[in-house]
């Protein structure tokens, strides 16, 4: 697969625009675990909630994000997108992104994913034999090398999704945020990564907001989701997962890695 191809493929899921390249983050879930991560009770409590919440079978989600690159010069801009996700357990994903680099969208509808760039007018459709939205994102992301960043939040299990790699975490303290509680959460991933989540204080314990710093990096910058519009009544039909790219669409015709994927993740890594 082209280098040209992939950045494309990142673009969808948040990533580059023209003349502008991502920042070289450190890849999250890299590091390896000698011992049980040190995760308090209240912090592995309120995790375990959001992940019960979020193996629902239908939900849908808004998340606005900010991330970071280095223009020509080397100096950081932030580009910022708008997500908005619908997921259909186990097998259909519809992630829609417009930003300040245009608009995009990957449609995953049990046996293909399918990724369209509008202002580019490419698309990719990658096979998923095993059809399921896991087998979806090994395939796009750890195949192709290509990082959605709110992925941790999708798996079959969020919450033990998020704890890979990490080495530590505990609850900072509980704030509000437009009149309602909320825990801040704090979590260390070697080498040099800082992961903050707001979750809210009851038995969803949905997250409100993500951000992700790098300390390690030059200028320690920083990926940052906030979420929104959580609906767990939607009842989409199998019409929303299929997408026709237009007829004069250019179809981006991608090489296969010779080597098993790694597994998917991650909360901005790779911007």
């Amino acid at each position: 697969m082209k280098l040209s191809d992939l950045t494309l493929l990142l673009s969808l899921l948040g990533g580059g625009i023209t003349a502008v390249v991502p920042v070289a983050f450190p890849p999250l879930h890299a590091a390896t675990q000698q011992k049980g991560p040190e995760i308090t009770d209240e912090a592995s409590a309120a995790l375990l909630r959001m992940g019960e919440t979020l193996r629902a079978e239908q939900f849908s989600f808004q998340a606005q994000t900010i991330r970071v690159y280095a223009d020509s010069n080397a100096q950081p801009l932030h580009i910022f997108h708008t997500m908005k996700v619908v997921v259909h357990r186990p097998n259909r994903l519809l992630v829609d992104v417009t930003g300040d680099d245009g608009s995009r969208k990957l449609v995953f509808d049990g046996k293909n994913a399918l990724i369209y760039i509008a202002g580019q007018n490419k698309y990719a459709s990658i096979p998923v034999p095993e059809g399921t939205i896991a087998a979806m994102m090994e395939q796009v992301m750890g195949h192709l090398g290509v990082d959605f960043p709110l992925a941790d939040f999708l798996t079959e299990a969020p919450n033990k999704a998020f704890l890979t790699g990490v080495t530590s975490g505990r609850v900072v303290n509980t704030i509000s945020i437009d009149g309602s509680p909320y825990l801040h959460l704090l979590f260390s991933q070697p080498p040099g990564i800082e992961l903050e989540l707001w979750l809210a204080k009851n038995e969803q314990s949905l997250p409100r907001r993500l951000i992700v710093t790098y300390r390690n990096v030059a200028g320690q910058p920083s990926f940052i989701a906030l979420f929104s519009d959580w609906d767990f009544n939607i009842h989409p039909p199998d019409s929303d997962f299929s997408f026709q790219p237009p007829a004069d669409a250019a179809q981006l015709q991608l090489k296969p890695q010779a080597t098993a994927a790694p597994a998917a993740g991650g909360k901005g890594g790779k911007p």
